[in-house]
């Protein structure tokens, strides 16, 4: 099968989905792979190194599009990506469909099979743990006067106390933001619905002052925090918030939010997607910070990390084809976003009250 990798162009996204010691797995395996020119520059992967590990490289990302069947992304369609779309390609990258009517549209209208990498989060992306540390560094800064925060600092000293910071969601995401802001020497309140992740948390970092308490204790927690990370996916169909806008006036007045999650008007209310070049906005004078690709920033860590992880996704589906390699792999099932013309994304249909076919059907018909 043949694979393309092609240049990112979302602002400020230097990622790469595969890099050349991937690629060269690949090619020996019998798959041609086409990367765009200058595709992995920012994650420390010129073009020649591509070309040693077996690549074709090509001058536009319409060359790409053209010869290979297989498209590997790390981030949505562009508006001017949509021209590119083939009924005969089958793309995996991170698709975002149920927040993204316009791009659902054109994959359903082009006919082509998309896998959403995305939607495999839950399970443990690479990228998981650079977004809780990136986001909690970014938060940091946030709370120092220079950039508009309380003033304190991330360590105690000469009698003043630490700031404090409340990590919203202790999954992979959130241990990350723990470990990072700990490891600074905050003050860190955790908060989760899940009594053994309050209780796993509570086991690491006991030592460090850490203190673990459920989602209904937020409010009361709001009004001594200098930062708050939400690190909580939330389900786009719902339209209740774990912080809502009222309660911002709970907060100090210049307190941040950080919404690593970044699901638009999800279990932050007042999230929507900022972009590096623009990073921060203020909802009744509290500043958010809701960047919705924060890994890019490391693009060569980021890079590492989500090409090994897609290596063996990738390698089944050329080898056995798109649906046969979704019926071996739940992984890429879960992911499974259209097919030849029909929805079967469950999310993004109840979202966007569609119709949908359910996966299991589709893969049982062939």
């Amino acid at each position: 099968m043949r694979i393309g990798v092609p240049l990112e162009i979302k602002p400020q996204e230097g990622r790469v989905a595969l890099l050349p010691p991937q690629v060269a797995k690949l090619c020996a395996s019998g798959h041609p792979v086409m990367v765009e020119t200058g595709a992995g520059v920012n994650a420390d992967a010129d073009d020649q190194a591509y070309r040693d590990a077996g690549a074709d490289i090509e001058t536009d990302a319409k060359s790409v599009f053209e010869a290979a069947e297989l498209i590997v992304k790390v981030k949505e369609f562009l508006p001017q990506e949509y021209g590119l779309l083939r009924q005969q390609h089958t793309v995996l990258t991170n698709l975002h469909s149920a927040a993204n009517p316009e791009q659902l549209d054109r994959l359903l209208e082009v006919g082509l099979v998309a896998i959403a990498a995305e939607d495999t989060h839950r399970f443990g992306s690479p990228n998981c743990a650079l977004a809780g540390e990136v986001g909690a560094f970014e938060g940091v800064r946030m709370v120092m006067a220079c950039h508009g925060g309380t003033g304190r600092h991330f360590m105690g000293h000469f009698g003043a106390a630490p700031a404090t910071a409340l990590v919203i969601g202790l999954g992979s995401v959130g241990r990350a933001a723990l470990r990072t802001l700990l490891g600074l020497g905050m003050r860190v309140i955790g908060l989760d619905i899940s009594a053994g992740a309050r209780k796993e948390t509570m086991l690491h970092w006991h030592d460090r002052g850490f203190q673990a308490d459920p989602i209904e204790a937020l409010p009361q927690h709001l009004p001594e925090a200098d930062l708050v990370v939400n690190c909580v996916l939330w389900d786009k169909h719902r339209s209740d918030h774990l912080l809502s806008r009222d309660m911002l006036g709970l907060m100090k007045s210049r307190a941040a939010i950080v919404d690593i999650s970044c699901d638009p008007a999800g279990a932050v209310e007042t999230c929507r997607a900022t972009t590096w070049q623009d990073p921060i906005y203020q909802v009744d004078g509290i500043r958010h910070f809701c960047v919705d690709n924060i890994p890019g920033a490391v693009p060569i860590t980021a890079s590492a990390g989500y090409a090994e992880a897609l290596l063996p996704k990738v390698a089944l589906i050329a080898e056995f084809g798109v649906l046969e390699a979704c019926r071996r792999d739940s992984w890429l099932a879960r992911g499974l976003t259209t097919v030849a013309g029909r929805l079967t994304l469950e999310e993004a249909a109840r979202v966007q009250n569609r119709p949908y076919t359910p996966v299991n059907e589709v893969l049982a018909a062939g």
